[in-house]
């Protein structure tokens, strides 16, 4: 069972194996009271005056403490995560990781006039969205009570978020930096005159792009694009690819 686990595990794509697994350490941490989450949280004044740089790091790492808000959030992460990984990034790893760069330092640089002290929440939302805008014809089903395609799902986490009393400042910030990523990625480059503005660094294809990929490896099924969704026919309790 272990060895089973393990080799599942080793299966998951390298960015979404590393994020992921960060984030659940750092979250085991602060339940274990090993560290807190003002030792976390974004604090420009801290990082500048007294170099706490790993604070521009951390805060991306927390989702709050065990519970259903951790779960929700995490299962997002990783299925989101993982799926854009396996499928528009698929063998583009640098690019990838140049999208988590990209995101990371624009909702820093929002955070510091938002008074946000975790982005997590958001940079999820941010990667639901590409994935959404980069897979229109998937229908989806939340839990039960609303069908709609896959470009509306962050607004829907947006509103889910809302009818649990939470803030949508964050969820706003991860749709406008998923938006301005889209655009200028997949939109910009297409139009008349236009052209590919964000150039992955060579730095990053030297370090990311040499591996070679491994036959045994099986990708995560599209279909499968969250626990609490359901197919248009109720019966997989996943969605239904319509247009794929």
């Amino acid at each position: 069972m272990a060895h089973s686990f393990t080799q599942e595990y080793f299966q998951i794509p390298s960015v979404t194996r590393a994020y992921t697994t960060a984030c659940v350490l750092t979250t085991a941490a602060v339940q274990l009271e090993v560290i807190t989450p003002f030792q976390l949280y974004f604090n420009p004044d801290l990082i500048i005056r007294r170099y706490q740089i790993w604070r521009l790091i951390t805060n991306f790492l927390f989702f709050g403490s065990l519970g259903f808000s951790f779960l929700f959030n995490i299962i997002f992460l990783y299925r989101y995560c993982r799926m854009l990984e396996e499928g528009s990034f698929r063998g583009r790893t640098a690019d990838f990781v140049y999208m988590f760069l990209f995101g990371g330092v624009l909702m820093t640089l929002f955070g510091l006039f938002a008074n946000l002290f975790f982005l997590g929440q958001a940079f999820t939302i941010m990667l639901v969205y590409v994935w959404s805008r980069r897979n229109p014809y998937i229908r989806m089903n939340f839990f039960g009570l609303l069908n709609f395609q896959a470009p509306f799902l962050p607004w829907v986490l947006m509103g889910f978020s809302l009818l649990l009393g939470n803030s949508i400042v964050v969820d706003l910030l991860g749709i406008g930096v998923g938006h301005i990523y889209y655009f200028l990625e997949d939109v910009f480059p297409n139009q008349p005159g236009g052209r590919k503005l964000l150039m992955t660094p060579e730095l990053l294809r030297t370090v990311f792009d040499t591996q070679e990929e491994d036959p045994s490896y099986f990708p995560l099924p599209e279909e499968q694009a969250g626990e609490f969704w359901q197919d248009q026919g109720g019966d997989g309790g996943e969605p239904n690819d319509q247009g794929q």
